[in-house]
């Protein structure tokens, strides 16, 4: 492993720890990353020193919580390159984020006839939220194919998306797959029928540069929890233009401007969708998180990331009884590895490979559609992240190979 990327791994502690007598081998990243001792740290200097409700005080802690606050905003901004800070929302993770878009723009925006277009690839916080509101509004909800080794169909994509679309919601990253979609072409398909998209960016944004700019998305909603910071702490962004056409998500302190006995006004964006006392810890703990990863440089973690896989994939199809989903070209499949070994249930074998220290995810990864379409119940998904070496993935295989030879399968 490259000396730099081990000298990070030692600064995650939880990573020195024995699981039933074996080395960690965390490969569950996709559901949650660990944190560096950085942002362990970060989180009991403020409740430490800065502890206070924010925009609210005129002490001195109030003052201070409240610049950290907002200097975790101008973070966020950075790191994804969105045109102003005030397009950044913060809520408690990519699910929040969606369902205050279906709750908001959605509920403003879409009429009986409408369509709305997803994927058979999207996580349920991406499908339910459209899904519940096509039901409400009498609109309709149409899915684009997949390719044969489990890639967008673009083609299909430009049948689906028509002059009736209103928005297209689609999984920058697949938590399943492996694939990338090329969101800037997504986008503009979306755009020349005056449509809008949204992206579920959650699997995307910790592992590769992303700007929003070039990609010239709409909307996009990621998680903190998956990128180095606590959890409860998510962003939605949004052309500024758009957020300030939509009402509300709720109601209480912070996001009014004057209340009257009998009607209230609303302050501007992003006030005017964090109502009530914010996860403000969460916000400077990603904002830390955010520091660290740029520290690293986000292309050398996509980098590094590619070698894993290069390196685990064809190790990994090469076993007898393995089923890999998605692409099978190292070139093209991403961090995210779904496999079946045999007829062994998923949960079976993650229950054996944790026996062997081994972190994987067993089930359908709130992707049921998918499933049903892949012709599976389930799958067990091995998920990399930087921090992650070769070592893991020779105690994943040995795992799988103990585990064949266990089961007889």
């Amino acid at each position: 492993m490259d000396n730099k990327f081990q000298k990070i791994r030692n600064d995650f502690p939880i990573l020195k720890q024995k699981v039933n007598d074996e080395p960690l081998a965390y490969l569950d990243n996709a559901a949650t990353s660990q944190k560096p001792q950085a942002v362990i740290d970060e989180i009991v200097r403020y409740y430490q020193n800065d502890n206070a409700n924010t925009h609210r005080s005129v002490h001195t802690l109030g003052e201070r919580a409240t610049e950290e606050y907002e200097e975790a905003r101008g973070k966020v901004q950075k790191f994804i390159n969105a045109p102003e800070s005030r397009e950044i929302i913060f809520t408690k993770g990519t699910t929040d984020s969606l369902n205050l878009l279906a709750a908001t723009y959605g509920e403003t925006n879409i009429n009986a006839g409408d369509e709305i277009v997803v994927s058979y690839m999207e996580h349920h916080s991406n499908l339910i939220p459209w899904q519940q509101l096509a039901l409400r509004k009498h609109a309709t909800l149409k899915y684009i194919e997949l390719t044969a080794d489990g890639q967008l169909d673009m083609d299909d994509a430009s049948r689906k998306i028509t002059d009736k679309t209103k928005i297209v919601a689609i999984a920058h990253v697949s938590n399943v797959l492996g694939v990338t979609n090329d969101i800037k072409k997504l986008a503009a398909i979306t755009h020349q029928h005056n449509a809008v998209i949204v992206v579920d960016g959650a699997q995307a944004v910790p592992h590769q540069p992303v700007d929003f700019q070039a990609l010239d998305v709409d909307f996009y909603a990621f998680s903190g929890h998956k990128m180095l910071g606590p959890m409860g702490i998510g962003v939605l962004y949004g052309k500024s233009e758009l957020l300030n056409a939509m009402p509300p998500y709720q109601y209480g302190g912070e996001m009014i401007d004057f209340v009257e006995k009998y009607q209230s006004t609303w302050t501007d964006i992003p006030w005017k969708f964090e109502a009530g006392t914010q996860n403000v810890i969460g916000a400077i703990g990603l904002g830390k998180a955010i520091d660290y990863l740029t520290e690293i440089g986000m292309q050398n973690i996509a980098d590094y990331e590619h070698e894993l896989v290069s390196y685990a994939l064809p190790k990994m199809l090469g076993i007898p009884g393995i089923t890999v989903y998605g692409p099978h070209d190292s070139t093209i499949h991403n961090g995210v590895i779904s496999f079946n070994l045999s007829n062994l249930h998923p949960h079976d074998l993650a229950t054996a490979l944790d026996m062997e220290g081994v972190a994987v995810r067993a089930g359908h990864h709130c992707a049921q559609p998918l499933m049903k379409y892949l012709g599976v119940v389930a799958t067990a998904r091995a998920s990399f992240y930087f921090y992650n070496n070769r070592a893991d993935v020779d105690q994943l295989l040995q795992a799988i190979q103990e585990t064949k030879e266990f089961f007889k399968v």
